[in-house]
């Protein structure tokens, strides 16, 4: 195509005999790699670049449909830079350490890691997947953790082939050159140098204290990763004693952390507890003195309004502890059982023989031994009464959350840092949200912090840590000490690699060093998906370049859902490594709900596989379906709106068949080889085709201006609608004059207004195809090519702009159009009602209207006259003012006064 002087120079090929949207993935997806039609051109000039920060999927066995709505969403947007002229960088990327990936290799091979264990270059899994079912941890088996990683790379490396196939069937403009992986050696390298960075500047630290830790999985969890449920249990009230023996009560659903009970706490506004603060109690069963102190956190209307505080029961627990300097009595272990040993805090010889009961049991177990001996002792105050209660858990865990001190790696972030906290409020005053209301979700998770950020991990899969620690003489680690890499050996494993000035012999040996075990939260990782994409801070020049050019970026497009856990520590890694933001606009993708209008998720067993969809529908509609749903607002997966999709495809194709097929068929239909056209909005001389011209610059700019603010659905829909208006008002109203077809009196248009109408209809179908093409890019591109012949891709045209349709419509209202639709749409209804063939010929009628539409339909009488098949008296009445407003009609609407039928055609047998 070439566009120049407003004029569309087309190059016209044979038309097919049947269009269809089956088969047109398979055709153009091949053409696209092989021209490398979505390929970044690694233009230098940082204004001419698109960067897009695109999401990293979880590589964890499949994608659901919910994937295919949020990527669509991507895709509009960087089709449609690509097509402003921008040179869009659109990489891929793929998220597969982590625990989401430990787990499936646990489920499919059938094993797991103990780090006792040696590596077996020859070891062979006992499974190759299990049909979807899990194997209990007790049947799976032991294997070195060097052969764990290996199977997760290998089963991540065949999920990732089947993601990549499913993208590129939907239609992802990806340039697939460029893609990553969180645990590759780029990504490592990245996310190790932005720790190191850290760790010199003072914003990473450890420390010893109580954190989250889930007994299933071993592992410590961050705030960003909680997820609060309802929990069943009962609340036991029981009995706290003075010296003379008087009863203090509390209730608790934890009677098994009696052991680790520091104090009671109450508010100290509670005039119940006032006058007892200070005083001390002893605990039931164990008899451990502890005292009655007050804080503001504890609720009064919450059980007796006063609490046990045990070390640690649950977050609350950490803040009366860490705010009133109590000890430290934990009995949990990473196990999730108590431990072995009786604590000495225990003195008394009949609570350290009920403690030893308790040993190693479970807290369930260890409840029920507890709850016996209350009531044995009468230090219960009837039976337990049943509750719900809301509870924390990791969001891929099935238990709840244990408080479990130990060595952890943290980030600041906010969380105890209040000048760090308001320099990343005001990070997100910066970034532009769409829709703008996520902005508070963002705000809200800042302002809530209570903690860093822990990104440390007792897992196996994922970024080491790149630290050592020097070993005393003792043979204990000095972790006030750590060894670190200089930046230039990066990536390394430091269960492998010697720090400088070691060597292997002195691993884990007195005066020798120890490895960090730890690997990083795959967050930590993710968070740094602008700098891995980037190549920040690589030697080379062409990463330098490409950072230049890409950096910060422009699009962050993800789930509402991670606006705490991704959004967010993205913003803090580039706060603190680039000083600025590191992407312009966030785009917030909605849920998808099923039928039933309840989230899809694996969990729930709703999920809709999206190869289905696709398969049946086309890609095509698929993305239709997505495209038309807002930002940030959740969809009803629904196969209604892909069937719509899909109308729509075809009928794209079939009405630029139809019109570019106008002037090129023979006696007996068949088109035409190849042709030129040069369609010149200075040809667009008739009132009709002037009107279609002016909807079409106002469609041009509105759509421009939707998706220039994020808003694809707007966009959609104002392409849509005037694009169905455009089949079926303005392409049947001119349609006879297009192919030249004398009216019913024999008289012929002229020359002129023939030219006048193909031009009309090229102009816009060439327009809807690229207006299109951000969301039907199979069904544009196929209409494309029988447009622009060997002129290269839609998908590399430019992107409409309104003056050539506004050149074409010589100041022409668009209104005209949807008057003369209403003409036509009455005179079939006269047809319709009358059960008769809409060929029939009307002798007579005679239509009522507001004056402008009686002015419009005048304009354009021959092609509504044509299109109506009025072969005798046309009349147009115009209605007062006063007239349209006593029969409350709208001022648009057209009526029938009177009409008479001629005899409807003959049947040819």
């Amino acid at each position: 195509m070439t566009e120049g002087n407003s004029i569309i120079n087309a190059n016209l090929t044979p038309l097919p005999d049947k269009v269809g949207v089956d088969g047109l993935e398979d055709k153009w997806r091949a053409v696209w790699d092989e021209n490398g039609t979505y390929k970044f051109n690694n233009t230098r000039d940082r204004k001419a670049v698109y960067s897009i920060d695109t999401p990293p999927p979880t590589v964890s066995g499949s994608l659901h449909v919910g994937h295919v709505f949020s990527y669509t969403h991507t895709d509009v947007v960087a089709r449609y830079k690509r097509m402003r002229g921008y040179d869009v960088f659109y990489p891929m990327g793929w998220d597969d350490n982590g625990l989401p990936t430990e787990r499936r290799v646990q489920n499919y091979y059938g094993v797991r890691v103990d780090v006792s264990l040696p590596y077996d270059p020859d070891f062979k899994p006992p499974y190759e997947g299990t049909d979807g079912k899990k194997i209990q941890a007790k049947d799976q088996v032991p294997i070195s953790r060097k052969n764990f990683i290996e199977l997760c790379e290998k089963l991540t490396a065949q999920d990732e082939k089947l993601f990549e196939a499913l993208w590129r069937k939907l239609g992802l403009s990806i340039d697939w050159s460029q893609t990553y992986h969180t645990i590759g050696e780029h990504p490592q390298r990245v996310a190790q140098k932005a720790f190191l960075r850290n760790l010199a500047r003072g914003e990473a630290y450890q420390q010893d204290a109580p954190g989250l830790w889930d007994v299933t999985f071993q592992t410590a969890v961050a705030q960003a990763e909680l997820e609060s449920r309802e929990y069943p249990g009962f609340y036991h009230k029981i009995a706290f004693r003075f010296e003379d023996g008087t009863p203090i009560y509390i209730e608790t659903t934890r009677p098994e952390l009696l052991a680790a009970c520091t104090s009671l706490i109450a508010n100290p506004d509670d005039d119940r507890y006032k006058k007892y603060f200070g005083q001390e109690v002893y605990s039931p069963l164990f008899k451990v003195k502890v005292p009655i102190l007050a804080h503001p956190a504890a609720e009064m209307d919450k059980g007796a309004g006063i609490a046990m505080c045990c070390t640690f029961g649950d977050v609350t627990d950490v803040q009366w502890w860490r705010d009133l300097k109590l000890p430290t009595r934990s009995i949990i272990q990473r196990n999730g059982r108590i431990v072995m040993d009786t604590p000495d805090w225990i003195t008394d010889p009949a609570g350290r023989e009920i403690f030893a009961e308790t040993a190693g049991k479970t807290t369930f177990s260890a409840r029920k031994v507890i709850v016996d001996k209350l009531r044995e002792s009468g230090d219960m105050d009837g039976e337990p009464t049943p509750t719900k209660r809301m509870t924390n858990f990791y969001e891929k865990g099935d238990k709840p959350l244990e408080i479990v001190t130990s060595r952890q790696w943290y980030l600041k972030n906010g969380g105890t840092d209040p000048k760090l906290n308001a320099e990343l409020i005001e990070r997100g005053k910066e970034l532009n949200f769409h829709p703008d209301f996520m902005r508070v979700r963002y705000e809200n998770w800042v302002h809530g912090l209570n903690g860093d950020w822990l990104i440390s991990r007792q897992r196996f899969f994922g970024v080491p840590f790149p630290l050592w620690y020097p070993v005393k003489a003792d043979g204990s680690a000095d972790y006030d000490h750590p060894l670190t890499p200089s930046e230039d050996r990066l990536p390394i494993d430091p269960t492998i690699d010697v720090p400088e000035g070691y060597d292997e012999s002195q691993r884990d040996v007195p005066g020798g060093f120890t490895a960090e075990k730890d690997i990083m939260d795959t967050w930590a990782t993710s968070s740094l998906t602008p700098q891995i994409v980037t190549h920040w801070a690589e030697p080379d020049e062409a990463s330098k370049a490409l950072f230049k050019a890409t950096f910060p970026m422009d699009l962050r497009p993800q789930g509402q859902d991670i606006i705490r856990t991704w959004l967010f520590s993205t913003v803090d890694r580039a706060h603190l490594e680039n000083k600025c933001l590191p992407w312009a606009h966030a785009t917030l993708s909605g849920w998808i709900l099923d039928p039933d209008h309840k989230k899809m998720s694996k969990s729930k067993g709703n999920v809709v596989v999206p190869n289905e969809p696709i398969e049946k529908f086309g890609a095509d509609a698929v993305r239709y379906w997505a495209a038309a749903a807002r930002l940030g607002l959740d969809a009803t997966y629904d196969v209604g709106q892909m069937k719509i999709g899909r109308r729509l495809a075809i009928k794209l194709l079939n009405a630029t068949k139809f019109a570019l097929a106008i002037g090129r068929e023979d006696e007996n239909h068949h088109v035409g080889d190849a042709a030129t056209a040069a369609w010149n909005p200075a040809d667009v001389t008739e009132p009709l085709d002037r009107a279609a011209m002016a909807k079409l610059a106002l469609v041009v700019r509105q759509a421009t201006d939707a998706l220039e603010a994020y808003e694809h659905s707007k966009a959609l829909e104002v392409i849509e609608s005037y694009f169905w208006q455009f089949c079926d008002d303005y392409i049947e109203l001119v349609k006879n004059r297009a192919y030249g077809t004398p009216d019913e009196k024999g008289v012929a248009p002229s020359e002129k207004a023939v030219r006048s109408a193909r031009t009309a209809l090229g102009l816009g179908l060439d327009a809807f195809a690229r207006l299109l093409a951000p969301y039907l890019p199979y069904a544009t591109e196929e209409v494309w090519s029988w447009m622009h012949a060997d002129s290269g891709s839609v998908h590399r045209a430019a992107w409409p702009t309104p003056e050539p349709y506004v050149e074409a419509a010589t100041g022409a209202s668009p209104e005209l159009l949807t008057w003369a639709g209403k003409a036509v749409e009455q005179l079939r209804k006269i047809k319709s009602e009358a059960k008769v063939s809409m060929k029939t010929p009307i002798l007579s009628v005679a239509l009522t209207a507001a004056q402008e539409g009686v002015d419009a339909i005048h304009a354009a009488l021959g092609d509504i006259a044509q299109a109506g098949r009025v072969v005798g008296k046309f009349d147009l009445v115009a209605k007062h003012a006063e007239e349209s407003a006593a029969e409350d009609a709208p001022e648009t609407e057209v009526a029938v006064a009177a009409s008479e039928l001629g005899e409807p055609p003959v049947k040819k047998k």
